[in-house]
């Protein structure tokens, strides 16, 4: 194919001039339209458009042939709005911010703070839908706030790149904010609440201070996603639950803590928070704590070659922990630095899609605090079954081979089998986390509580009738193997330390480490 040595005319339309580049109606004011063109015209009408009036004139400093990009009428204020000039094409790359009060008759420009660049031409400003004078601005090179209304900028980039920002739009209900950029993509920066309640009287004083949580959503899974987990297209989402944010004058010695009490005063959640200077964020994820972790002691069986971690355990290769997820209900989030307490409440809402009621929600979160209970009171037995075992065999490794140890060895392989088999009702002792053996081996009742408690919380409804027979079930098989286990430490593992006390042995210790 041969090439035409010819200039195509070039027809992509940015030489045009008198294109209506922004078009704003006044939320206040019925009729009250501004329009800005891309030659650098401002104009407003106050009859819906009967008559308009060119205000360009009465805007100090405006970029001959500069773009009106972008105007925000106020929603605070009759005849108050804001303008963006884009002047790259001409060779002005100055940011070009003005603000006007009554209706275009006087303008201010607004960029102080905005640093001056090659890169740093406006395009869109905003105003919070929240707090009057909280605006952003976006440049060519990154994101701006004022908190006075223009009279000052600073950046407000976190970890935004330096990519254009052509246009913000304001989340209202989730005081998230989303912008547009020219790399083709979309950043969000969610929750601005903080941003919305900071005042200069925080930056001065030196006590933190705990901001109002926005509501927080019990949101639940309505449909699985469909696209690869390598889909290079895929955005991010931000973490689920609720968005905590305080402010730090500086980083505490101590750190700080965040504790999510309900409102019977009991405290549901611990959390080791940032203590940065400056605003800090933590997410809770509206879990409670987690079931007690479990702590294996001794090699699976039939496979020794698996050992011991630095701590003296291995986790279980299998199986989450239970963690209720939080009920609707009002909450209060409890910051601690330095010992002292700032507290605020925090309203958790049922997700609005689902058609399960509280009152539901509520008979599943009993049922889902019984099989928590059951399985931590499993936990605690095994990992004071696998405390015994491992004693047992270090004592047993202890006494060597000879024949004066002979009874001893025996009275503890004993011990360790009576254990085992209560133990191995409780979880898998083949199971050692590689490949597939935890289908092999058949659930035992920690596995079965964990499913059932998975099973139950998978919706917002409240449990089956089938759910509560097995709940009570598993109950009682739990209770039998308790039972059992004290029987044993009060007979058989005494009657052990008995032995071992008679020939100037070491007890072995019952209570967990």
């Amino acid at each position: 194919m041969g090439f035409s040595g010819g200039l195509t005319g070039d027809n992509i339309g940015v030489e045009y001039a008198g294109v209506v580049f922004a078009l704003a109606e006044a939320p206040k004011e019925p009729g009250v339209i501004w329009a800005g063109t891309n030659d650098g015209l401002v104009q407003i009408t106050r009859d819906g458009g009967k008559n308009w009036t060119n205000v360009t004139a009465n805007i100090p400093g405006m970029p001959e042939w500069g773009t009106v990009s972008n105007i925000e009428a106020s929603r605070y204020a009759n005849g108050a709005a804001y303008i963006t000039v884009d002047a790259h094409q001409v060779n002005n790359r100055d940011p070009f911010v003005f603000k006007t009060t009554d209706y275009g008759k006087t303008w201010t420009a607004i960029s102080s703070g905005i640093p001056h660049s090659m890169l740093s031409y406006a395009h869109c400003i905003r105003e919070d839908p929240v707090r009057q004078g909280l605006l952003f601005v976006g440049t060519e090179n990154g994101l701006y706030v004022s908190f006075n209304d223009g009279l000052n900028w600073q950046p407000l980039q976190a970890n935004l790149p330096h990519a254009p920002v052509y246009w913000i739009a304001m989340q209202v209900h989730f005081h998230d904010m989303v912008l547009a950029t020219y790399g083709r993509g979309f950043w969000i920066l969610d929750d601005i609440t903080p941003l919305e309640q900071f005042t200069q009287q925080h930056t001065a004083g030196a006590s933190p201070v705990l901001f109002a949580p926005r509501d927080a959503y019990r949101f639940r899974t309505a449909a699985q996603p469909e696209t690869m987990a390598y889909d290079a297209t895929a955005g991010q989402n931000p973490p689920y639950g609720a968005s905590i944010n305080y402010y730090l004058k500086s980083a505490p010695p101590g750190g700080a803590r965040i504790a999510i009490v309900d409102a019977s005063g009991r405290t549901i959640r611990t959390m080791v928070a940032p203590a940065q200077p400056g605003i800090n964020r933590l997410w809770w994820d509206l879990r409670f704590s987690p079931a007690k972790p479990m702590h294996l002691r001794t090699s699976p069986l039939y496979a020794p070659e698996i050992t011991m971690g630095p701590d003296g355990y291995r986790p279980a290769p299998a199986g989450q922990p239970i963690s209720l997820l939080a009920p609707p209900g009002t909450y209060t989030v409890k910051l601690t630095v330095e010992g002292k307490d700032y507290t605020q409440p925090l309203k958790v809402l049922k997700d609005p899609h689902s058609n399960g009621t509280e009152g539901d929600i509520q008979i599943q979160t009993k049922l889902m605090t019984s099989l928590s209970g059951e399985l931590n009171n499993m936990v605690d037995a095994v990992n004071q079954i696998e405390s015994l075992r491992a004693q047992v065999a270090d004592l047993k490794s202890a006494l060597g081979t000879d024949e004066s140890g002979a009874n001893l060895r025996a009275a503890a392989d004993q011990l360790s089998t009576r254990l085992i088999e209560i133990e191995d009702n409780l979880i898998r002792l083949k199971a050692t986390g590689r490949g597939q053996d935890t289908v092999r081996w058949s659930p035992k009742l920690i596995d079965k509580i964990g499913y059932l408690a998975t099973e139950v919380e998978s919706s917002d409804h409240q449990p089956t009738t089938q759910q509560v027979a097995v709940h009570d079930e598993l109950k009682e098989q739990a209770a039998t193997y308790q039972q059992r286990l004290k029987l044993l430490l009060e007979k058989d593992v005494a009657g052990f330390n008995t032995l071992l006390r008679q020939r100037n042995v070491p007890n072995i210790v019952t209570n967990m480490p």
